[in-house]
């Protein structure tokens, strides 16, 4: 079966690049907008219409009625000037074509603007979003039923949930290890009691009998952070400095912002070294664990990305939880987020024929996502959703305990209710919506979202192989976990920063050229030193710069696993290169 007939029912999930699907999403979109009208007038139709016939034929109204339409049409005239990331031309950044499930799914939502925040006005999209959450942990591996989450603006929104939570349990559990070793007299060790786990906490707490007065009065969040710390250096007998963050050198920038955010100080962001792969070292995660112990320093969180934002590679996650497990088992629970905002929809291609196209490390670590406390997916990317639309996922309900926190006019009694779990006030329900029914349509396995997933990771397989054949300059950034590549144009031999200037260059010419849209991004020693070092040796080039420039080809666009498409735009992609080259 040819590669057209294969993506023949994907396609049906798509508008096309030349609108082929209009007639039919026309009419869907024309029936929500119907079912919506019809439901208004269907409620309270004993009241009283404010905006009678004799009104709509008022020569004023009819007037503003034209303004509103030459405004429209002003709007619409503008946004034909926007970038056209919907054609498969666009391998820029992250964002594509939307599925016509995404779409009709937040287009019905929107009419009817729910706020998730409360069942108070989101009776139906509350339940919509439950039911999203369920069908994403069920993607990356969570036991739906246990699992709980909620949708956000995005991945920064996604991670520093993440962080909120770490923060308050390790907060619970240093309030208890400083009442105890205040009452008892004993010496106070910050770092096992931080790390203690929720089932030793709830031992301690009722043996101690410590009332929830004292606890609070020794929580750090709750009171006086500065007055909690001088009395944890006094119990301890060492100056308390505060927990640290570990985040691998390919993180997003969200992570150095949350450290700010949440009081930490960017001093307790640990960066931790990459290996020659771009993906975190094992060996540096321990090692930073061991010295941030030593220095009497808990670790608030270890951060694994799948799928890192510069060029797609995914940590070794099994590794990381295996590691993380072993110190559980000793009696050291630290808290482990996987920040998959770019690849964890790539978990869709598991047991299935799909995951053929992943090689055998990067189909290990997504398997393994399911062994984290928390994981960060962000539906408007590989999802195929409208902005905005993140989400936030623990395994169980204790990993997404949080502040609790009073709003009189919001009904607390409400079980459902998520306003006091989410960092957020208001909440959209047009992202859980369209999660929703692009689950359940497309369905988020191998058999039908896979099957698009791996079409893209085959695109971008295309692609390099055609880049290889086609331009003797182009050295491609390895290794690729997912469906993002990155070259730069180097002759053998030569030094890094003239390199680096003819990739600058050429996507300069890119930039100016409406023809295909690429990204740039630049990858420094500082956090890309054995990478870089790897893939300037393998052309025998001269390491004289502190960075290496690339540009970036992001292959998410479904129809690239269209025969036609490729032999059509191959080609055109290679002659252009050659002219920018020139």
């Amino acid at each position: 079966m040819n590669v057209e007939a294969q993506t023949c029912g994907e396609a049906a999930y798509f508008l096309g690049p030349k609108s082929e699907n209009a007639s039919w999403f026309r009419s869907e979109f024309q029936a929500v907008l119907d079912q919506w009208f019809d439901w208004r007038r269907s409620l309270f139709g004993e009241d009283p219409s404010p905006i009678p016939d004799t009104m709509r034929l008022q020569p004023d109204f009819l007037a503003e009625r034209e303004i509103i339409a030459q405004k429209v049409r002003e709007l619409g005239d503008l946004m034909t000037g926007e970038v056209p990331k919907y054609t498969p031309r666009y391998i820029g950044h992250m964002v594509s074509e939307l599925s016509i499930p995404a779409m009709l799914g937040h287009f019905a939502t929107l009419l009817h603007n729910p706020n998730n925040t409360s069942r108070d006005v989101a009776r139906v999209s509350g339940v919509v979003e439950d039911e999203a959450i369920a069908m994403l942990a069920g993607m990356i591996g969570y036991d739906p039923e246990l699992a709980q989450g909620h949708f956000t603006s995005g991945g920064t929104l996604a991670n520093f949930e993440s962080v909120w939570r770490a923060r308050y349990r390790m907060d619970h559990f240093l309030a208890l290890g400083l009442c105890l070793a205040e009452k008892t007299g004993a010496a106070f060790d910050p770092v096992s009691a931080a790390h203690m786990g929720w089932t030793r906490y709830q031992e301690l707490t009722r043996e101690s009998r410590l009332s929830d007065t004292d606890l609070r009065q020794a929580s750090g969040v709750l009171g006086n952070p500065f007055d909690i710390a001088a009395r944890i250096s006094a119990a301890s007998g060492k100056v308390w400095r505060g927990p640290v963050l570990l985040v691998p050198g390919n993180k997003h920038f969200s992570w150095l912002k949350a450290a700010n955010v949440f009081g930490l100080g960017e001093e307790a962001f640990w960066p931790v070294a990459l290996d020659t792969q771009g993906r975190l070292s094992l060996p540096a995660l321990k090692s930073a664990i061991a010295r941030a112990h030593g220095e009497g320093r808990p670790v608030l969180a270890v951060v694994s990305v799948a799928g890192t934002t510069e060029a797609g590679e995914i940590d070794p996650v099994d590794a990381v939880c295996d590691l993380l497990e072993d110190y559980t088992r000793s009696g050291t629970d630290i808290w482990h987020h996987v920040d998959a905002a770019w690849g964890g929809f790539l978990c869709s291609m598991l047991g299935g024929d799909a995951e053929r196209v992943l090689a055998r490390p990067a189909r290990r670590a997504l398997a393994a996502i399911r062994r984290a406390h928390s994981v960060t997916l962000d539906p408007h990317k590989l999802g195929y959703v409208p902005y905005a639309c993140g989400a936030f996922l623990v395994r169980d309900a204790d990993s997404y305990a949080n502040s609790s926190f009073s709003a009189p006019y919001i009904d607390r009694a409400a079980a459902n209710d998520r306003w006091m779990m989410t960092l957020e006030g208001s909440r959209s329900g047009a992202g859980a919506a369209a999660v929703w029914l692009t689950g359940k349509t497309l369905t988020f396995g191998p058999q039908r979202f896979g099957a698009i997933m791996a079409g893209t990771i085959d695109s971008r397989k295309y692609f390099a192989e055609a880049l290889r054949s086609g331009e003797v300059l182009a050295r491609l950034l390895e290794p690729t976990d997912t469906n993002i590549l990155c070259f730069s144009l180097a002759k053998p031999g030569e030094p890094l920063s003239v390199s680096n200037a003819r990739t600058a260059r050429v996507y300069s010419g890119f930039a100016s050229d409406p023809a295909f849209s690429v990204s740039k991004t630049v990858l420094t020693t500082e956090d890309y030193g054995e990478m870089i070092n790897a893939h300037v040796d393998g052309y025998g080039g001269q390491m004289d710069s502190g960075s290496l420039v690339l540009i970036r080809c992001v292959f998410m666009n479904p129809f690239w696993a269209n025969e036609k498409i490729r032999a059509s735009l191959m080609p055109r992609f290679l002659a252009q290169l050659s002219i920018h080259m020139n």
